[in-house]
């Protein structure tokens, strides 16, 4: 989980900040952060908290889209995809599994082991395979939307 406690700490929030402060915070560390703000610094200075603050956009949403929160507004939806569409196609990078559904939906699993996913691709039933080992027993955020019909 080196990803969701990095940006966690880049942030200053913990597991349990609710979404609510997590915006609060994001916007207060915006406010310092700003490009716009940082008139009479120098260059170098400027280009410093112009990547800080791109982290901190990247950690916030990143952030958003795991909390509570949006994975509770989002459950009917991720519940009908892994229940009636059909995986097309996934791929697995520095223990994160993509999975890509004929939904047109993806959905990112994050921390998962290495050896699971040599098993998924071993798997002669993917979706089934995903429903026992992968769909609730990982943090997960979507990354892309099914296509409205």
């Amino acid at each position: 989980m080196s990803k969701i406690v990095d940006y966690r700490k880049l942030l200053g929030v913990t597991k349990t900040t609710e979404l609510k402060e997590l915006k609060s915070v994001y916007r207060n560390l915006m406010k310092e952060l700003h490009p716009d703000k940082l008139v009479d610094f120098e260059e170098e200075q400027k280009l410093e908290a112009e990547a800080k603050s791109k982290a901190v956009i990247e950690a916030y949403h990143f952030l958003v889209s795991i909390a509570p929160e949006t994975i509770a507004a989002a459950l009917p939806q991720y519940t009908e995809t892994i229940s009636a569409s059909t995986i097309l196609d996934f791929s697995y990078e520095k223990q994160t599994l993509q999975l890509n559904f004929q939904d047109g939906s993806s959905y990112e699993y994050l921390d998962v082991p290495k050896a699971l996913y040599v098993k998924l691709i071993n798997s002669d039933t993917p979706g089934r395979f995903c429903r026992r080992h992968i769909y609730h027993e990982f943090v997960y955020r979507r990354v892309s939307k099914a296509m409205e019909a």
